[in-house]
């Protein structure tokens, strides 16, 4: 059995490290319904097309889709809401000024529960290039020759 004190990652955005350079990232609270909480715990939820937004200086999730909950009834709620994350307001702040300058993207990395609570990974991020894709894809490719080599003899 688990300890409560474990990080327990839910889901992973893959494609976030396809399609960007991650340059810092973050961890933020997520205010959830408590049908969500319980979706999330089994695993359904889905932040291939999230992204984060700073609006009157609150910090929201866009895209995030966590399934209604099987047994929840009247009490589900949208899938695709719009969500509140929970951070310091210096830190939304200096994130505000860094995505308005540097024209970045704050995408979710990923979701998991720390100490029961759910949190959220968020990367700064650049946009990749798609010479920027092959070289990292490539890169990769060589890595995975190499290792090969190295296992066969």
């Amino acid at each position: 059995m688990k300890k409560k004190n474990e990080n327990t990652t839910v889901a992973r955005n893959k494609k976030a490290y396809h399609e960007y350079f991650v340059l810092e990232s973050y961890e933020a609270g997520i205010e959830l319904l408590g049908t969500e909480v319980k979706s999330i715990r089994q695993g359904k939820v889905n932040l291939r097309d999230s992204w984060c937004a700073v609006v009157n200086d609150e910090l929201l999730l866009n895209g995030m889709h966590i399934s209604p909950y099987d047994h929840g009834n009247v009490f589900n709620h949208d899938p695709l809401r719009v969500r509140r994350l929970l951070m310091h307001k210096r830190e939304i702040l200096r994130l505000k000024a860094s995505l308005k300058q540097q024209g970045l993207a704050l995408i979710p990395l990923s979701i998991y529960f720390k100490k029961g609570k759910a949190k959220i990974q968020l990367g700064l991020c650049k946009g990749k290039k798609l010479y920027d894709k092959r070289a990292v894809e490539a890169k990769r490719a060589a890595q995975r020759q190499i290792e090969r080599s190295i296992k066969e003899q």
